[in-house]
């Protein structure tokens, strides 16, 4: 698993044909969290409902794994590692990182 700021999601999803692929935007927060704000085109799975809903995501790109600040998403990216995931990022400092480092518009909780 390899760590990543905001700054380095965003210059990655601004690329026409990133090198690395297109990543899965993976929002393990709970839906009252995600509701509130999100990054464009996440796929929203509850932390609690990851074990279970793991083979929906696509084990063939890179799996960004996001949360409030970091640390849910840590623990994810650690279990998907396991589970056989290879390209696994952890977002660090999550999408509150993400809304005062890149987009200030985005709400902040």
């Amino acid at each position: 698993m390899q760590n990543l700021t905001a700054p380095e999601l965003a210059a990655w999803l601004a690329e026409p044909a990133p090198a690395r692929g297109r990543p899965v935007l993976l929002d393990v927060r709970e839906d009252w969290e995600f509701q509130t704000c999100a990054l464009p085109g996440s796929l929203h799975m509850p932390m609690g409902s990851v074990p279970q809903r793991a083979a929906e995501v696509d084990e063939d790109a890179p799996v960004i794994c996001i949360c409030h600040h970091g640390m849910r998403s840590l623990h994810v990216a650690g279990f998907l590692e396991r589970q056989g995931f290879t390209d696994v990022y952890n977002l660090t400092g999550g999408v509150d990182a993400w809304a005062r480092q890149v987009d200030p518009q985005m709400p902040v909780y």
